[in-house]
């Protein structure tokens, strides 16, 4: 290889941005990535890389080198966010309460200009580079698609990254272990009797017994878990009754939930059932407990997160490795990781010259446009290195 990675995706900077730009006009949401799936392939075909879709929305690119060997997957995301962007952008959204508000729009571009190299250079490295631009991880949904699809079959490894205001733009992180939170979805529903509200001994208030059992919540955390195993709730929605008096017979919420431990994890469940129960039984009327899995922890392979550090300081720099402690968000990456020992990084943006600061999912969020090419080349010098080949 002549030039590095990094020289490389330099070289194409201006259209890294045009591309990356162009997708964030264009925002939508999980599932409904149509326009974008087409702007993928016409780009795939431009650059005369196969691929393939699956899913719904999803497309997976194939690269192979110049013989068999290992093969490595390399997962860019493509949905965007229902919010309304509060921006003043040359390339603001046209799709009105669609927004990409958390940077997948880079994160497809890196991936975009990490396909464009590896295939350049195919003919210096053995084995496949399979890139995923997969659907709707901001509902969980995209990556089981993939694997459903034989993605992830005869995969060695798989390569992420997500972008995050929380380090300075140039700096990243790829460190073994404890990454995200898994996350489970808990809809709780107390069902009692209607009444009048001038009678309420006559019905059977469901209300009551779920706003206890909403502000009792925590004390499963406070008293039942190890403090050592944090797990996190959030009741982002609850509901109940319909007019002011009539006696509410059901009373329902949606608990998000968050883990790092199996069995913080289980007794947490237990626990939550029990306490609903308890309180249910206390005013005479029954609950219903319903908890869906959303996605597994997240945990980076030690021997891969080394591969991916080295890998990472040939782009930023070796004094621009930070430092990133675990975090309750969470992410579908960890369904490939089911299948494959794998690795995710996180790229920083926050510059305050350039406004980068916001929060993903934040109306104001807006990422650093140089991350772009070293995002796309840290692609390239992870898929080499873990193929057997290293770059200048």
């Amino acid at each position: 290889m002549k030039e590095t990675p990094l020289e490389q995706t330099t070289k194409i900077e201006p259209q890294l941005i045009e591309f990356r730009r162009l997708l964030h006009s264009e925002p939508e949401l999980s599932e409904h990535e149509f326009k974008t799936q087409e702007k993928i392939i016409a780009k795939l075909e431009e650059f005369g890389i196969p691929y393939r879709k699956v899913g719904k929305t999803s497309t997976i690119a194939t690269i192979k080198g110049k013989s068999a060997g290992k093969t490595v997957a390399l997962r860019s995301d493509i949905d965007a966010l229902p919010i309304n962007e509060d921006l003043d952008l040359d390339f603001q959204s046209t799709n009105p309460g669609v927004m990409h508000a958390c940077g997948h729009d880079a994160h497809t571009t890196m991936a975009m200009g990490a396909a464009k190299i590896l295939n350049e250079v195919k003919d210096t490295f053995d084995g496949e580079v399979r890139i995923f631009f997969q659907e709707a991880e901001e509902t969980f949904e995209g990556a089981k698609k993939i694997v459903a699809d034989g993605g992830m079959e005869g995969v060695d490894a798989v390569f992420g990254m997500h972008n995050y205001n929380t380090i300075a733009s140039g700096s990243f992180y790829s460190g073994p272990g404890d990454l995200f939170s898994g996350c489970d979805t808990i809809y709780v529903t107390f069902t009692g009797k209607s009444g009048h509200g001038g009678t309420p001994q006559l019905g059977k208030d469901s209300f009551t017994p779920a706003a206890q059992f909403a502000l009792d919540l925590q004390q499963i955390i406070a008293k039942n878990v190890d403090s050592r195993n944090p797990v996190v709730f959030n009741i982002g929605r609850f509901t109940s009754g319909t007019k002011a008096n009539i006696v509410p017979k059901k009373s329902k919420m949606d608990i998000s939930m968050r883990y790092f431990d199996e069995d913080s994890r289980d007794l947490t469940h237990e626990a939550l059932k029990r306490h609903a129960q308890h309180f249910a039984e206390m005013y005479e009327i029954t609950v219903d407990v319903t908890i869906e899995p959303s996605t597994p922890p997240t945990k980076n392979d030690a021997a891969l997160a080394k591969i991916a550090t080295n890998a990472g300081m040939k782009v930023f720099g070796s004094d621009k490795v930070t430092e990133f402690p675990r975090a309750m968000n969470s992410e579908d990456f960890s369904y490939y990781l089911k299948e494959a020992p794998g690795v995710y990084g996180i790229i920083g943006i926050y510059n305050e010259e350039k406004n980068t600061t916001y929060a993903p999912h934040d109306d104001h969020f807006e990422l650093d446009e140089d991350i772009l090419k070293l995002g796309a080349a840290w692609h390239v010098e992870f898929a080499l290195a873990f193929l057997g080949t290293t770059s200048k």
